[in-house]
């Protein structure tokens, strides 16, 4: 706590402003935490990652200690229990915390201890959404969504019910952090969050029944291959409405499912070839992030992380250095996807 700029008293420089009310409940207060507790950990030895402002890491000789904050929610691993334990007593002295051992539970994910490694899920986070939309006893369902949507009708939702669909839909956000599954859905459902139709809120109550039938579904993260590798795909002209595309993405390291997007496009595409291309970028973008974030991690990155695309004109759009006239209106992906070619970032093949 210090006094404000330009209101600091002569005669007790050292005195503060008396608050209304606690630190916690002022908007600042995270910020302000984060940076205490991360300056206590930088004199330490951590240092910042480049890839994750919240991410700090520690190297010292063989010893590798990472430490990731959310708020005041901190999770701490390494390789060296002994400092490890170090570390918490001298946080313990400094700070008000305790600690409640072996990762379980954390943000609302459930984290579950396998023999091949862990598993998240967020059942219970699932069962509390379903239990607020009035369906905790519903019938479920296989599918999140139809194979193929309809044209939408006009029918808008009332007052209530429009408030009741942003309150869901904005949950089951959250949701799609170990539910890969539903994404897609979850990201149709978002775009008419400003006007929400009848049907709009039919397909919201076909994914809750998906939900309740698949409340158990996870995220396994297994020990195994450290090869970062990606899958890229879109639907041309998927949306009836505007006829624009949506990208589709994931990525994998060994069997590990550890990122993907699903992101409506913001252009039409004039053909498949394009959309794809454009997803193409939109994939590269986070590999190059992930490359990043793993190198931090001392993983070896050297070789180019292979991407998958399964449309042989967007792969040769992307390393033909011939400039056709129908791609230059994407002069700016076309640029960016043929120098991570060039530099080996990423390497574009058919997936088999």
């Amino acid at each position: 706590m210090r006094q404000p700029t330009g209101f600091v008293d002569p005669v007790y420089p050292e005195h503060v402003c008396l608050l209304q009310k606690s630190i916690y409940g002022l908007k600042q207060s995270p910020r302000q935490w984060f940076e205490t507790f991360s300056a206590y950990l930088l004199q330490y030895g951590f240092i910042h990652s480049s890839a994750d402002s919240s991410l700090l890491l520690f190297h010292k000789e063989s010893i590798i200690l990472y430490i990731l904050v959310y708020v005041d929610d901190i999770l701490l691993t390494g390789n060296h229990e002994q400092t490890i334990q170090q570390l918490l007593n001298g946080l313990s002295t400094h700070f008000h915390m305790k600690n409640l051992g072996n990762i379980s539970y954390f943000l609302g994910m459930q984290v579950s201890h396998t023999p091949t490694g862990i598993h998240l899920a967020q059942s219970k986070y699932a069962a509390e959404i379903l239990n607020r939309a009035g369906m905790s006893e519903c019938k479920p369902i296989a599918s999140p969504a139809p194979s193929k949507l309809q044209p939408y009708s006009q029918s808008e939702l009332s007052a209530v019910q429009s408030e009741n669909f942003r309150h869901i839909v904005g949950s089951l956000q959250y949701l799609t952090i170990t539910r890969p599954d539903i994404a897609f859905t979850v990201n149709k459902l978002c775009q008419h969050m400003h006007m929400p139709l009848e049907d709009d809120f039919k397909l919201l109550k076909r994914l809750l029944r998906y939900i309740k039938g698949t409340i158990l579904f996870g995220l396994p993260i297994s020990s195994g291959s450290l090869e970062l590798s990606a899958f890229s795909d879109s639907d041309w002209a998927g949306d009836p409405i505007d006829r624009k595309s949506t990208s589709g993405y994931c990525a994998f390291l060994g069997n590990s499912l550890i990122s993907w997007h699903v992101k409506k496009q913001k252009t039409v595409a004039r053909s498949s070839s394009e959309a794809e291309y454009r997803a193409l970028a939109t994939a590269t973008t986070d590999i190059i992030w992930l490359r990043r974030l793993l190198q931090e991690f001392q993983l070896n990155v050297s070789q180019p992380t292979r991407l998958f695309c399964d449309n042989i004109s967007a792969m040769v759009i992307a390393t033909n250095p011939i400039f056709h006239a129908r791609t230059k209106h994407i002069e700016i992906d076309f640029q960016f996807i043929r120098d991570c070619i060039k530099s080996k970032v990423i390497q574009i093949e058919l997936p088999i």
